[in-house]
């Protein structure tokens, strides 16, 4: 576990040093998500005033809070795609990985951990430009804070496992694209991503209830702006250590399986 940890220390510390010789390519995909994040509040707040104001209880304030809050726990939740592990495998790139001493899961989770130091110190000052342009209300208590940035981290650890689990469907074809995108596309609906799951049916929500992504997304949001109970706060926490005990399993048992099916295409 020492060398566990002094391997993580090492590779985030390369990794951050690595992305601060690009600003610009780190700055152009953070406004990519910023983009984005401000398409869906526009959106909603368009929806919520033609509701008179308030929808779910929801006011636009409310909506811009959400989203503001959504740009960060975009940034925290980003991990390695299935796309990129496709690609690894049809280079023959991910060779490389199997003659390093540990199990590769690693360096990705150290590179995007490293990463993420890099565009929180980018995101701030976006952050406060988003808040002065569409005036979120936000009042915080320091158990939310504690929640929130354990949930983002907990979030990220079940993101990396269950995109690798996805991912590891490129050891038998070496053309999955179709299946990440319903995969993704799942996720973005049933996320809260695109949706604030208080303007999901009732039904599709109690069907996010039981599937990892509103543990990934919605619920590190709403620990910081939803004014969530202790139990709802200790209730979000214990389902997302479930997921990661769940996701820490697939990827253990499938990857024993997968790695022999290996060979490099190299197109």
């Amino acid at each position: 576990m020492s060398g566990l940890l002094g391997f993580y220390r090492t590779a985030i510390r390369v990794s951050a040093t690595n992305q601060l010789q690009y600003p610009a390519s780190n700055y152009f995909q953070l406004m990519a998500m910023v983009l984005e994040a401000v398409v869906y509040l526009a959106l909603w707040q368009a929806v919520v005033r033609a509701g008179g104001g308030n929808l779910q209880g929801w006011t636009v304030h409310d909506v811009a809070a959400y989203f503001v809050v959504w740009t960060l726990v975009r940034n925290m939740g980003a991990a390695f795609t299935p796309y990129g592990f496709e690609e690894r495998i049809r280079h023959g790139v991910f060779s490389t990985f199997l003659l390093r001493p540990r199990h590769p899961i690693h360096y990705d989770i150290a590179e995007f951990v490293g990463w993420k130091a890099v565009m929180l110190v980018l995101w701030l000052p976006v952050a406060v430009a988003m808040s002065l342009l569409f005036r979120p209300v936000l009042t915080v208590t320091p158990w939310e804070v504690v929640t929130f940035v354990a949930a983002c981290w907990n979030a990220f650890l079940i993101r990396s496992l269950y995109l690798w689990f996805v991912g590891m469907a490129s050891f038998w074809t070496t053309r999955a694209t179709g299946l990440f995108d319903m995969f993704f596309a799942v996720e973005l609906l049933l996320s809260g991503r695109l949706v604030p799951m208080p303007f999901l049916p009732e039904g599709v929500r109690d069907l996010a209830d039981v599937l990892p992504f509103k543990w990934v997304f919605a619920f590190p949001i709403d620990s910081l702006v939803g004014h969530l109970s202790a139990g709802q706060l200790l209730h979000g926490l214990t389902m997302q250590l479930g997921w990661l005990a769940v996701g820490a399993v697939l990827v253990s048992v499938t990857w024993r399986f997968a790695v022999r099916r290996y060979s490099a295409v190299g197109n």
